[in-house]
């Protein structure tokens, strides 16, 4: 079912990129270039995604450490 999606969602995405960049290709280019493009923005997408959550889960233990160095300070005071 995945490979039928892609082509589907492919065909409808380079027939869409084609109208908003008016170029003027055959049907089979149109499909080729759709499915060609979603196979790169797919891939960057998770690229994007992986990175974005490493990042997002540094940021988040960064944010935890110094919670729990604050934490400290507080009450190793008393």
């Amino acid at each position: 079912m995945s490979v039928v999606w892609l082509i589907i969602i492919g065909a409808a995405a380079g027939f869409l990129a084609t109208r908003f960049m008016r170029i003027e290709l055959g049907l089979v280019q149109t499909m080729a270039l759709g499915i060609a493009g979603a196979v790169i923005g797919g891939l960057v997408l998770r690229l994007l995604i992986a990175v974005t959550g490493a990042l997002a889960g540094l940021v988040g233990a960064v944010l935890g450490a110094m919670l729990l160095l604050w934490l400290w300070q507080v009450y190793n005071r008393r």
